[in-house]
């Protein structure tokens, strides 16, 4: 059975950092949806002006990427540390 890993991309419009971080993910996912041993991934975004729990949390960290709901990476999603991890899962 294939693992599952779930990214989610915390951040807001308008976000310059968050469209970077985006990239990154959608190239690391790009990546490996040709690797037999990563998981099967999925990625959603989440806005913290939709939320405003998520405002209160990570106003101040967007973007925020989550790895299975817990939190990976803050401010700047690094490629090798998130293909690692998703090889890992």
């Amino acid at each position: 059975m294939v693992p599952n890993a779930e990214l989610t991309l915390i951040r807001k419009p308008g976000c310059h950092l968050c469209d970077v971080a985006r990239e990154v993910i959608d190239s690391v996912v790009l990546e490996l949806a040709s690797n037999a041993a990563a998981p099967s991934i999925t990625v959603a975004e989440l806005s913290i002006l939709d939320d405003p729990a998520l405002l209160d949390k990570y106003v101040e960290e967007i973007p925020v990427l989550l790895l299975n709901g817990r939190v990976h990476n803050i401010w700047r999603v690094d490629a090798e540390r998130l293909r690692a991890a998703l090889l890992e899962i």
